[in-house]
């Protein structure tokens, strides 16, 4: 790592985010803001019309936003915060070089945060970390820890009239909450105090990459949380010094499920929750549908325990939890009882669990699947084509639109159509339609009463706006 000014040296500096309507740089930029610094940016979506309520909204909050074109660096003290593989064509760039800014990326920077905090907790995984860390850092924030949270989705219990894009809590500096990405290699920045991991799966590495990462990971953490139900998690339990488990199916998991209480409807589901230090039992009930979220919620109330937070309290808090933008976020049902649903699922084992948590309740899915980039589907496109074919039936209909894609030098030379051949080479059938306005369109066609319209897809706010006006159309 970079040898960085000291952290009341670098926050008494002026910031500029290059890319701060990010998921990733915006909860940075609401958390140093918080924190009293002098935080500005510039955004390509910003500069193209995009999103404009989200740019309105920091504009009201005081963030001085700036056009993408270097006029926003004014003084050899300011700090960028950009991106590793920001072209360095991009104007804030050239800028920053000719006046010798320090320059931090996105990880540098919530490391620095995460690392001087007096309590780093982690969420780390393949799946599953935003929603455990606005879980994890909900329970918290109920029980008056007063936690600072860093997470990568606008968590719906602390959006308010001043905040609606609140994918970061400002809070005390005693504990800070954040996931922890292994994508970029960036988890290695970390030392948690608590080191949640909820599963190890393909992504964007090879899986002896992530085994590496994740298990380095787990012995930097003073108390490890780990996911009994995932063997490749499971596997990694050597590497913690101390570890708390946690799991729905693993009976010796030490925050489980009692067998046979688990209840769900297509909107919300119930469990008995086991403390196996002391045999207690407590009754969850999630406002939320899916396998997946009731082991999210386990991983969220064992990272609380691992803090010092009793089950009960965190099993109370959870009944309050109103999830998150995005993790299969009911927009609405039409007049004809088409219901849209607007979801984040983008890698294979995020698109299997929203597909999963679907067909778990009758109803034809129509799935649309905007691909996060043409890089992550040449990595991962033939296990996304299997996902599609495995977890859909012959009724369903899965669409994609070409990859999202906002400019730069990646290799545009194989789409969705790619997938698309893939789904039906493993016996499924999908549609691969260019323009997504075209896709709204046969979405529109399709549509019959009782099915379920699910929007997915990653790095693109335009999404949800494509859902709800899905829902208007039908």
């Amino acid at each position: 790592m970079t040898d960085f000014p000291s952290p009341d040296e670098l926050f008494a500096r002026p910031f500029f985010f290059c890319g701060i309507g990010g998921s990733g740089m915006l909860p940075l930029a609401q958390i140093l803001k918080g924190r009293g610094c002098v935080v500005g940016g510039s955004d390509r979506s910003f500069d193209q019309g995009r999103t404009p309520e989200k740019f309105a909204a920091l504009e009201r909050q005081g963030f001085d936003l700036r056009p993408q074109d270097g006029s926003g660096i004014v003084s050899a003290d300011q700090v960028l915060v950009a991106s590793a593989a920001i072209e360095d064509t991009v104007p804030e760039i050239r800028r920053a070089t000719e006046l010798d800014l320090l320059r931090l990326t996105r990880a540098e920077l919530n490391s620095i945060l995460f690392n001087t905090s007096g309590a780093g907790i982690g969420i780390a995984g393949t799946s599953g970390k935003s929603t455990v860390t606005a879980m994890l850092g909900w329970i918290l924030h109920a029980v008056g820890r007063d936690p600072t949270i860093m997470n990568g989705a606008v968590m719906k219990n602390f959006v308010s009239d001043e905040r609606p894009y609140a994918s970061a809590a400002v809070g005390g500096q005693s504990l800070y909450v954040s996931e922890v990405d292994e994508s970029d290699g960036s988890i290695a920045l970390y030392r948690p105090a608590v080191g949640v991991l909820l599963n190890v799966s393909l992504d964007h590495k090879s899986m002896d990459e992530l085994r590496a990462l994740f298990g380095d990971y787990l012995e930097r953490s003073r108390i490890a949380v780990i996911n009994a139900d995932d063997e490749e998690s499971l596997a990694l339990l050597p590497r913690a010094s101390e570890a708390i488990t946690f799991g729905i199916d693993q009976t010796r998991a030490q925050i489980g499920i009692d067998a046979g209480s688990r209840a769900e409807s297509p909107t919300r589901q119930a469990a008995m929750v086991v403390d196996r230090h002391d045999g207690s039992t407590h009754a969850l009930r999630l406002a939320m549908p899916g396998r997946h979220n009731l082991s999210n919620a386990l991983a969220a109330i064992a990272g609380a325990a691992a803090t010092g937070v009793p089950v009960a309290a965190s099993v109370e808090a959870l009944g309050d939890f109103t999830g998150l933008a995005r993790r299969f976020d009911i927009v609405g049902t039409s007049e004809s009882g088409v219901i849209v649903i607007d979801d984040f699922g983008h890698n294979p084992e995020k698109c299997a669990a929203t597909l999963r948590t679907l067909k778990a309740h009758p109803g034809r899915v129509i799935a649309f699947f905007q691909p996060h980039g043409y890089g992550p589907l040449r990595q991962m496109g033939h296990e996304l084509a299997e996902t599609f074919a495995r977890e859909l039936d012959s009724d369903d209909v899965a669409i994609f639109s070409d990859p999202v894609y906002f400019g730069g030098t990646t290799d545009r030379s194989e789409g969705s159509e790619r997938i698309v051949a893939m789904i039906e080479q493993v016996g499924g059938s999908a549609e691969h339609i260019a323009s997504r306005e075209q896709c709204g369109e046969r979405i529109v066609e399709l549509a019959r009463p009782g099915d379920r319209v699910v929007v997915m897809g990653a790095r693109d706010d335009t999404l949800s706006e494509f859902a709800k006006g899905v829902l208007a159309r039908l």
